[in-house]
């Protein structure tokens, strides 16, 4: 068994790694360039709705409301002239990316922690390198990966721009996998 505080360096070295790789990933490669596509009239729509002064959040159109609401035929017919949509509205102004970054960071701290922990429980120092490889990047794909299916299974976010997603995160876990194998206590 090893300690996760005898992991530290290998947990800030991770989060930082992964950090890099998908900064390249998301700014200099193509790679997520089409994951959202642009709305039909978008000017016509955005002035549309900007006089209703829509609070940000996440909001669903129709909205039932309940299980009873959904049974209604004023729903019912709602969801089926459309157009159906799931909408977050984000606040106004050019985007705040300092604290996504900071948010970003301190999960991929958070993801190599848990990695690190259960690593730690199921191994002890000196472990050969790929039996490290193996568990880190196990749980660090799992945990930069799976969750993200749940939005294309219930929310209908494409296919295309969830996978590329589950694909980052195959990377990040091999990334991870790779500094905790290299630094892992000897």
């Amino acid at each position: 068994m090893v300690p996760v505080t005898s992991l530290l360096i290998p947990i800030v070295g991770s989060a930082v790694i992964v950090f890099v790789a998908s900064s390249i990933i998301h700014m200099v490669l193509p790679f997520h360039r089409n994951d959202f596509r642009m709305l039909p009239k978008e000017d016509e729509v955005m002035d549309a709705l900007r006089g209703f002064n829509i609070p940000p959040g996440d909001y669903m159109m129709p909205c039932a409301g309940s299980p009873e609401g959904m049974k209604k035929p004023e729903y019912l017919d709602k969801m089926q002239k459309g157009p159906v949509a799931l909408i977050t509205v984000v606040p106004n102004g050019p985007p705040t990316l300092g604290t996504s970054l900071l948010l970003w960071f301190l999960y991929c701290l958070l993801v190599s922690f848990f990695a690190a922990y259960l690593t730690g429980r199921a191994l002890t120092p000196g472990a050969h390198y790929l039996e490290v490889f193996r568990f880190v990047g196990t749980a660090a794909f799992m945990a930069y990966s799976f969750a993200l299916l749940q939005n294309s299974i219930w929310t209908k976010r494409s296919w295309s721009s969830t996978l590329k997603s589950v694909a980052d995160g195959f990377i990040y876990g091999l990334l991870s996998a790779g500094v905790f194998g290299w630094l892992w206590p000897r």
